[in-house]
């Protein structure tokens, strides 16, 4: 979800608070879709749906109000209300669970760790790989990198850059919402259920480096892993492990301080000039 944030804002340079809906989004379209496709087709449908909506609100929404920073932050929050309330008023406000695809599990270090869990952590980390290959050996990927560097020199090279636009967004909404697809079995599916991922998916963004996909990976790794081990690590201290929550927002507030010391991130290019 951090990489398709960090994409959109290093393309289009605009902070997109429907993110969060749009990862909601493609974990609803799961739980509606899981008894008609399966598993497989929900995986494979949910996230084109929320990619093709991407690419149509790029092209009506964003693009009209290109180069005006503001007024896309505005057209982006009140997105995201729109597609709340959408699914609020079409399917409920109640939460959703949807069943686990895969009973099996295997042992690990004397426990029971499910395959479910494997297989997502597997399918992030091609995800992860196939994005690479896209940017870095493909046409239209030189064409995003060139679009992110400098969009101005792009256009004036020719490059088409509102295509790279349209692109960005998609590619970004798409990855929101397979995120959002694979951890419904995982977590509760609600209407709201973006707010819980949306603000540490910014920080990742702004800590690693906005525009830097590279950085939000490596952030986000340590994330996960500070979350998970912080309160095992503290037990000895509080006499009983941590809250998960109370371990999220220490984590967080490291990740925050970082910024005093690099305040473009840790992969961030410093700006230039006055």
């Amino acid at each position: 979800m951090a990489l398709g944030l960090n994409l959109i804002y290093g393309i289009l340079r605009i902070v997109n608070f429907a993110h969060g809906a749009l990862y909601m989004l493609g974990a609803v379209l799961a739980w509606v879709l899981w008894p008609l496709l399966g598993f497989w087709g929900a995986l494979i449908v949910a996230p084109l749906l929320v990619g093709v909506l991407g690419l149509g609100v790029e092209w009506l929404v964003l693009r009209p109000i290109e180069g005006r920073p503001l007024l896309s932050i505005i057209a982006t929050f009140a997105l995201m209300l729109i597609i709340q309330q959408t699914v609020l008023l079409s399917f409920g406000g109640g939460q959703q669970q949807l069943s686990n695809p895969w009973s099996w599990s295997f042992p690990l270090f004397g426990l029971r760790y499910p395959g479910y869990r494997l297989f997502v952590a597997l399918l992030a980390m091609l995800s992860v790989a196939g994005l690479w290959l896209f940017l870095q050996r493909t046409q239209v990927g030189r064409w995003v990198r060139a679009v992110s560097s400098d969009g101005e020199l792009a256009a004036g090279l020719g490059l088409p850059v509102p295509l790279v636009y349209g692109l960005a967004f998609g590619l970004g909404s798409y990855l929101a919402a397979l995120a959002g697809v694979l951890v419904a079995p995982i977590v509760s599916v609600d209407y709201l259920m973006g707010f819980d991922v949306l603000i540490p998916a910014f920080i990742i963004v702004i800590v690693g480096g906005a525009g830097s996909l590279g950085g939000s990976l490596l952030v986000a790794l340590a994330l996960g892993e500070a979350e998970n081990l912080l309160p095992f690590l503290a037990q000895p201290f509080l006499g009983q492990p941590m809250q998960p929550t109370l371990a999220r927002a220490l984590t967080l507030a490291l990740l925050i301080a970082l910024l005093l010391f690099r305040p473009q991130g840790l992969f961030g290019r410093r700006p230039v000039g006055p």
